[in-house]
């Protein structure tokens, strides 16, 4: 894999783990103990968007599309083993705080757009 790749999903986990924080919400884990699913959509979600020019909202369609094919369903607590998270909705549907993580993870990959290194 492009460690390149690897490093902006890093900095994408970390920024949402912090922007988490900031509104309370302390279930973000730092990025080297976070379980493979979680390292591997964050992985996705940058290959994503250094492919398309995608808004926030097809990011999140996206993300969506994954979960869904991979036996994730709507559920009010995140939880891994039963697959279940409380985003498994349409973005419109989504509160203001969650769609800022989409926001944010757009920003973050875009800062990175066009440099030599990517």
């Amino acid at each position: 894999m492009n460690q390149n790749i690897e490093l902006i999903a890093k900095v994408c986990h970390s920024v949402n783990k912090a922007y988490c924080e900031s509104i309370n919400d302390f279930s973000q884990v730092d990025w080297e103990d976070a379980p493979e699913w979680q390292v591997d959509s964050a992985i996705n979600g940058v290959k994503y968007h250094l492919e398309n020019d995608v808004t926030p909202e097809q990011s999140h369609e996206s993300w969506l599309k994954q979960k869904l094919e991979e036996g994730w369903v709507y559920g009010k607590e995140k939880d891994a083993e039963l697959k279940t998270h409380p985003c498994i909705m349409r973005y419109d549907e989504l509160p203001k705080r969650q769609q800022a993580k989409d926001k944010l993870f757009k920003s973050v990959v875009d800062s990175f757009k066009g440099q030599q290194h990517v």
